[in-house]
């Protein structure tokens, strides 16, 4: 994954900084506490696509 994109990426739905996890390969939103998955090297940031965080 691309560290320029790493850090231009931002929740679609608050639009707040996301962590990038390395391991499972998704961005997550601490805010919004959802996952958005990365497949095929491709960020795929739509909320119904989203795993959602236990809390």
């Amino acid at each position: 994954m691309d560290h320029r994109l790493i850090d231009i990426l931002v929740c679609p739905l608050c639009k707040g900084p996301l962590e990038f996890d390395r391991s499972a390969q998704e961005f997550i939103c601490h805010h919004d506490r959802l996952a958005f998955p990365v497949r095929d090297g491709i960020p795929v940031m739509l909320e119904e696509e989203a795993r959602r965080l236990a809390a």
